[in-house]
């Protein structure tokens, strides 16, 4: 698990790069990236799946905030970032990871 964060000069965004790999993964079919930047939609795009079995997806992110995500497996298995930049308590007892685009 990890993510790259590239700010951009021409516009205020931060371009993030997720990749969840193939042993956090655990053979799944699907992932989705879940969060403050698509409203916890479950229908939201799933992320690419790579020959590695690692799973990939960027984003472009309103640069000087915080965002909250978790990865859906498989529609039933939540999973945290272990490099998120912080983590924080959510509605469920559990942790949400967060992403910050604060330069």
């Amino acid at each position: 698990m990890s993510f790259k964060k590239q700010f951009l000069k021409s516009k205020p965004v931060c371009k993030v790069s997720f990749r969840l790999d193939a042993a956090e993964a655990s053979g799944a079919k699907k992932v989705q990236l879940l969060g403050d930047f698509n409203n916890w939609d479950k229908s939201a795009e799933p992320m690419t799946a790579l020959k590695s079995n690692d799973f990939t997806a960027t984003l472009e992110l309103e640069a000087g905030k915080e965002f909250q995500f978790r990865y859906l497996i498989d529609g039933t298995e939540w999973k945290n970032d272990s490099q998120a930049d912080s983590f924080v308590a959510n509605s469920f007892g559990e942790e949400n990871s967060v992403v910050s685009t604060i330069a």
